[in-house]
């Protein structure tokens, strides 16, 4: 079995180096048969460099430079597409993410005892060694997740994970979908664990993530409920709402359209509703929300033609990166 190592780096020079090192003790204990893909995502100091150097150095290793920062997404994309072994693991570059944990994962990939063979395991870092302001928030994101999308796991956003190589032949990245791979995984009929792992204090450099991460990836990840539960069916979706709204519009017009015509009779009881007079209808609010609820539900359903239209020629193979260099095969 050939193990393949992704590993995102944007401005991790200080890291690099070490993070190789412990790497190839891990790999020459246990004589795996790997390769490293470092991708550099448009790093402004000497990453490049270093991974230039350690390619020299170890011909395992082998480099990916983007133009400029692309994502991770797209820096794990790149990775995949790159790598040849029968199992990907990836991890991030700063050193909080332990080699020491390679072969727990290969691991877990084997047979169980109960007989179930996983294609996917997802990091746990259960004792996290970050600001509180970032472990809340992620607890509630992870909570959420798990939720919204049945995939149950403990730590979503864990940048180390291991995979079984063939699943990205059918998942494709883009945006910042990287934190949802197991939910995409699981979605296709992928058998997706978790494993407990270390998280080590960051050593060097500063985090790449603010508060902005936790509304994109709120946005994410109703973008990834909505491609898991009705991806390939999105009428089914949109035209409910718009059935509804078009319902209601509807509703709200024929009630109206109802008690003007029989106002129009003169019938006796009426008179029950306080209407002792042909009703004029014409200024009611109620005309204007109706109309525009009937309009909307029409433009939903409308878009929910458009959108199973898209579905089937499905979308461009074009790439949402540019490399201006590699090294390595």
């Amino acid at each position: 079995m050939k193990l393949s190592l992704v590993i995102p780096v944007y401005n991790e020079d200080e890291s690099i180096v070490k993070l190789y090192e412990e790497i190839d003790a891990v790999v020459k204990q246990e004589q795996y048969e790997t390769e490293i893909i470092f991708v550099d995502d448009g790093s402004t100091d000497s990453s490049w460099q270093k991974i230039e150097e350690l390619h020299q150095k170890d011909t395992k290793i082998s480099g990916i430079r983007f133009r400029r920062n692309f994502g991770k997404a797209a820096a794990l994309t790149a990775g995949f597409e790159k790598a040849s072994g029968d199992v990907v693991i990836t991890m991030d570059a700063d050193l909080q993410d332990d080699p020491k944990e390679i072969p727990g994962f290969l691991a877990m990939l084997e047979p169980q005892e109960d007989g179930k063979v996983l294609d996917v395991v997802s990091g746990w870092k259960k004792i996290r060694h970050d600001p509180w302001h970032k472990v809340i928030p992620s607890r509630f994101f992870n909570a959420m997740v798990s939720y919204m999308t049945g995939v149950k796991l403990h730590d979503h956003n864990c940048g180390m994970k291991c995979y079984r190589r063939e699943i990205f032949n059918e998942i494709t990245l883009y945006g910042e979908l990287h934190r949802f791979v197991p939910v995409l995984a699981a979605a296709r009929g992928y058998r997706v664990g978790e494993k407990v792992i270390a998280h080590r204090a960051r050593t060097f450099g500063h985090s790449k993530y603010g508060f902005t991460r936790f509304i994109k990836g709120f946005l994410d990840l109703f973008t990834v409920w909505f491609l898991t539960a009705y991806g390939q069916r999105p009428q089914h979706l949109i035209g409910t709402l718009g059935l509804i709204a078009s319902g209601i519009g509807a509703a709200v017009l024929i009630y109206l359209a109802g008690i003007w015509g029989i106002s129009r009779l003169g019938l006796n009881w009426l008179t029950c509703l306080g209407l002792n007079e042909p009703v004029n209808i014409g200024h009611r609010p109620a005309v204007i929300y109706g109309v525009a609820a009937l309009l909307f539900g029409a433009q939903l359903l409308s878009i929910g033609v458009i959108a199973e239209m898209l579905t089937s020629n499905r979308r461009s193979s074009a790439k949402d990166y540019s490399i201006k260099s590699t090294t390595g095969k």
